[in-house]
């Protein structure tokens, strides 16, 4: 466990679990060239987390449905996105890799399913002198799937359970990593946020600046 919780600030370092915590709202603190990566299940409420967090500019963001959508609008009408998924996470990653040389904070939206990509973030973070932290949303598959009813889009059956399967594991992982300690399980971030539906909510704020 790490991090340092007063009234009002949450400066993560290390695992902070706050599944099950309520409470009032608190604000994040990262360093000021954080690379932040906010994941969970497709309708567990990442989007909106980010919106909140990048508002009045407190931190770049990078998701991949802003190039979806990009790509979307330069292709024929009614052609399927599985046609052009491949040029559109091409696209993606390209943004990813010129925002973290960029520099400054940055939000990332990702499933989080995919340790690779994590690591290799990580890399390219640590190259700039730069770390990354995690922020992982255990809301549950029928919190999120009520998510995605509310707004208006759904991930595919098949998706859907590809990341609620690998996100299981990693969730267990933490579970058990909070009970008995043991290797972190993601030991490529600086930190690691465990937030549920009620902390999700309380998580009103991300400010940039703490000393590493």
């Amino acid at each position: 466990m790490g991090g340092e919780v007063g009234t009002a600030v949450v400066a993560p370092r290390g695992v902070l679990d706050l599944r099950g915590e309520a409470g009032a709202g608190f604000v994040v603190a990262y360093p000021a060239d954080a690379v932040v990566v906010v994941s969970g299940l497709p309708g567990a409420g990442k989007s909106t987390l980010l919106r909140r967090w990048a508002a009045g500019g407190a931190a770049a963001t990078v998701d991949p449905r802003t190039v979806h959508e990009a790509c979307e609008a330069v292709m024929p009408a009614g052609l399927p996105y599985a046609v052009y998924r491949p040029w559109a996470r091409l696209e993606h990653f390209r943004l990813l890799r010129a925002s973290v040389r960029r520099g400054g904070p940055l939000l990332v939206h990702d499933c989080g399913s995919r340790a690779w990509m994590r690591r290799r973030l990580a890399r390219e973070a640590g190259r700039q002198g730069r770390e990354l932290h995690l922020v992982l949303l255990d809301v549950g598959a029928a919190t999120a799937l009520d998510g995605q009813r509310a707004r208006g889009r759904r991930a595919s059956a098949r998706v859907f359970a590809r990341h609620h399967r690998g996100l299981g594991r990693l969730s267990a992982e933490f579970t058990r990593y909070a009970r008995s300690g043991g290797p972190v399980p993601t030991p490529e971030a600086a930190s690691v946020l465990l937030l549920d539906a009620v902390s999700r909510s309380r998580a009103d704020a991300a400010t940039f600046g703490v000393p590493r």
